[in-house]
């Protein structure tokens, strides 16, 4: 098997108008971070378009270089003759490049840099749309005390940056606290948290927990314990440092994937709300600062500043155990995604539409709805509403 890999030295001793580096994770991972140039094609895909690629040297990797390697066995023996496998995957070429710039001490963009970018090229993109959420949605109030968590990703990376910018331009006086939970990372994946914190000039606070220790057994919805008893540790953790509240780097995306989620697999009209009173945490809210900023500028952000993040760090994804045989995410959340995306070509107002739908919801024309857990049903003053003039869109 060692004959299929080649390491990244190796890799860059190849003319690079002679092989194709393919990402074999699955869409989500690879939107997260890749290696430049790369592309991003499954095993069913490649063997698909055989005719396109049987004929060409192929590198591909995926998050550690396990599964890829395995990907790379299979098509060697459907009769691929130049296919190969990047050892150590993504993560091996992210630690190199970090150790690169170690060395030379000169990083390709500096803080100062990303700062900038912010402020000028992304301004109207991201910038103005988190403000503009800060302000709409009330999110920051003078005296607050605000964890910032971080979980090393694109989103939490970019809203840390984000808070540090208002807390310097904004005329509401507020603390700041970078939190980053390290709730049993590798030694590799928390020094790439802490060397793009570093790069960012983000201060961190680093905790630590044993949640992968507790849920790495558990058969069923491990990554949604895992993530329940995520945000109850930074809960504690920031109340502990004062706090009052907690912010999360979810982002317009996420809120309408959400929304399409709830419908479709779990049979309710529900949103993800910009703010939250805990229920749990006497005190203490949680807010959204990245509900307004879309996901396709926050890639364009990292790429502009060559930032290079993971999308998850736990351990069910050390060897793309997480993934189907095929190497795909068995994510509700990507099923979406691709839906989204697909309506979106016939109608371009898709995504805006299914925001607001939920700012736009007629009790009126509701069968059932919940308030502070209680059940409404439209019977219960059916008799004794009045009677209104049917519009003209409903049947009678």
């Amino acid at each position: 098997m060692e004959a299929l890999e080649k390491t990244w030295q190796e890799v860059l001793s190849m003319e690079k108008d002679t092989y194709t580096l393919v990402d074999t994770r699955d869409e989500l991972s690879f939107a997260y971070g890749n290696i430049p140039g790369s592309i991003n094609l499954l095993e069913e895909a490649l063997l698909a378009e055989a005719d396109q690629w049987k004929d060409k040297t192929l590198v591909l990797y995926c998050k550690k270089g396990e599964h890829s390697l395995e990907v790379a066995g299979h098509l060697r023996e459907a009769g691929w003759q130049e296919v190969y496998s990047l050892k150590g995957g993504y993560l091996g070429w992210l630690m190199q490049r970090m150790q690169t710039e170690d060395e030379t001490s000169q990083p390709e963009i500096t803080t100062f840099d990303i700062e900038q970018s912010l402020r000028k090229k992304f301004k109207k993109t991201i910038w103005s749309k988190f403000t503009k959420a800060v302000r709409e949605y009330e999110l920051v109030q003078e005296g607050d005390k605000i964890a910032v968590c971080i979980s090393g990703g694109k989103d939490s990376m970019l809203m840390a940056k984000l808070f540090q910018e208002l807390q310097r331009h904004h005329k509401v006086n507020f603390d700041l606290v970078f939190l980053v939970m390290d709730p049993g990372y590798s030694k590799e994946n928390r020094a790439i948290i802490e060397n793009n914190a570093k790069k960012l000039g983000i201060p961190i606070t680093v905790f630590g927990s044993d949640i992968f220790d507790a849920v790495f057994e558990i058969e069923k919805s491990p990554c949604y314990l895992c993530a329940r008893m995520r945000r109850g540790h930074l809960y504690h953790k920031a109340q502990e440092l004062g706090c009052n509240k907690i912010a999360l780097g979810h982002h317009y995306d996420d809120v309408i994937e959400t929304i399409l989620m709830g419908m479709l697999y779990g049979a309710q009209m529900q949103t993800m709300m910009p703010k939250l009173h805990s229920t749990n945490f006497e005190g203490m809210q949680l807010i959204r600062p990245l509900y307004l900023v879309r996901e396709d500028d926050i890639k364009k952000w990292r790429d502009y500043n060559h930032l290079y993040f993971l999308q998850c760090a736990c351990k069910f994804t050390e060897t793309c155990s997480s993934c189907q045989d095929n190497g795909q995410n068995n994510s509700k959340r990507l099923e979406v995604k691709n839906l989204i995306r697909e309506m979106k070509k016939t109608n371009p107002y898709v995504e805006g539409n299914i925001f607001k739908s939920v700012e736009n919801v007629n009790l009126s024309t509701v069968i059932a709805y919940k308030k502070d857990g209680v059940k409404h049903h439209f019977l219960e003053t059916y008799d004794d509403a009045p009677v209104v003039k049917r519009e003209d869109n409903e049947s009678e």
